[in-house]
């Protein structure tokens, strides 16, 4: 396998001797990834990201878990294993882990589908880095110094289980202003990429990413899923979606026989990626397109008395931080709020929320307070979480939460 030579890491990793308070043996003992800065009693002096972190029980001196170091985050030691048997963190142990990963996605290749999260960061064993496989380009995400010595060991078996012909390296805002590597976002750096927009199947449904310049790696998957169920509902129906981003419930609806999709966006650039990955596919209905803030925008169709058949509502997060919750819950109780008004009679509303800090019931509860108040019944027809490749391997890992809301009106 050929890779780039930027890729190779100009920093050996050192061992260090790592002692935590009770917080800290707490966390470790839980198999949760993260260990606080704050939960650290000793370490080297010159310890620096991608050291290989050996945390030893504070009474016994004995061995009980290994993390990589990372000097720039308050979350101090991203977990790689727990446990007191002996375990060498080489290029066999990142292979078995990405073995592991991707045969939980089984099920989901079985389908005609060919676009997958192969890592999600720690939820699969890989704290602060991404993998997303589009057909035969796969685009890695990494968030931290800590996986530069381990890069080339981590893209080899990658590439090897997924059988990638092209690797994108796509890096954090914080990753591309670091001084200790020579790489770039957006960098090929095995294969040849010719062209940034890579086209891809979900479920049958063609779609495409910029795997350059798209948000994240290019796509949002992990509500793979729920477009799916959203595009069998939509048979016939009027469909608004909104926050549209590239169109992945809306393609799926228009793919199924939508009579009419209304895709509504702030971004006009989005739109024009909607629109255009409509076209991948043959459809029959009309696609339409707002562009505009989705608030006042659906204030403005409330005011025109129009409504849909199918109303999906998939915000972007509202809380990325603590101080930020209280103001989340209000937007989502506003959009349930507006969703119910453009939801047309026996209509189906779709809530989604992706904020990790806002817990999945509080944003039931909020849902059905709202929906309740109207003078029309509603059954929660269906709940759901992450795609199968989005598996939560802890607390905080899960983000993802989507209601199904059926009106039956009389």
């Amino acid at each position: 396998m050929i890779f780039s030579n930027k890729i190779k890491a100009n920093y050996k990793p050192k061992r260090l001797a790592i002692k935590l308070n009770a917080k800290g043996e707490q966390f470790v003992a839980q198999n949760h990834p993260w260990v606080f800065s704050n939960n650290i009693t000793k370490v080297n002096q010159d310890a620096r990201s991608g050291d290989l972190a050996i945390i030893f029980s504070k009474n016994k001196n004995r061995v009980i878990g290994l993390g990589l170091y990372d000097a720039n985050s308050p979350i101090r030691i991203k977990m790689l294993y727990s446990g007191i048997e002996k375990v060498e963190i080489n290029s066999n142990f990142f292979g078995n882990k990405i073995e592991n990963a991707f045969n939980k996605r089984t099920p989901l290749l079985d389908t005609n589908t060919n676009s997958y999260r192969l890592l999600f960061g720690e939820n699969d064993g890989f704290p602060g880095l991404i993998a997303d496989v589009y057909a035969s380009v796969l685009v890695v995400k990494i968030y931290s110094e800590i996986w530069l010595p381990y890069l080339q060991a981590i893209l080899e078996h990658l590439q090897k289980i997924c059988k990638a012909k092209t690797i994108v390296l796509r890096l954090s805002r914080n990753l591309e202003q670091s001084k200790v590597h020579q790489l770039k976002n957006g960098d090929v750096v095995y294969g040849t990429l010719e062209n940034e927009v890579v086209t891809f199947i979900e479920h049958g449904v063609n779609f495409s990413a910029n795997v350059i310049k798209g948000h994240k790696t290019g796509y949002f998957l992990d509500h793979r899923a729920n477009r799916k169920k959203v595009g069998e509902w939509s048979k016939g129906k009027t469909v608004l979606d909104v926050f549209s981003y590239a169109g992945g419930f809306s393609v799926h609806a228009l793919a199924n026989n939508a009579t009419e999709v209304t895709s509504l966006d702030i971004s006009k650039q989005a739109l024009e990626i909607a629109v255009n990955n409509g076209k991948l596919n043959s459809y029959t209905g009309i696609h339409k397109t707002i562009a505009g803030d989705a608030f006042k925008e659906l204030k403005k169709l409330i005011a025109s008395h129009i409504t849909f058949d199918v109303v999906v509502i998939d915000p972007p997060s509202f809380a990325k931080q603590a101080s930020e919750v209280e103001l989340a819950k209000r937007k989502y109780a506003q959009l349930a709020e507006l969703g119910a008004q453009l939801t047309a009679k026996n209509g189906l509303l779709v809530l989604a929320s992706c904020s990790s800090r806002v817990i999945a019931q509080t944003f039931y509860d909020i849902n059905a307070q709202v929906l309740s108040s109207k003078q029309r019944p509603f059954t929660l027809k269906l709940k759901t979480q992450h795609d199968i490749d989005h598996p939560i391997g802890f607390t905080e890992g899960a983000y993802l939460k989507t209601g199904y809301y059926q009106f039956n009106d009389v």
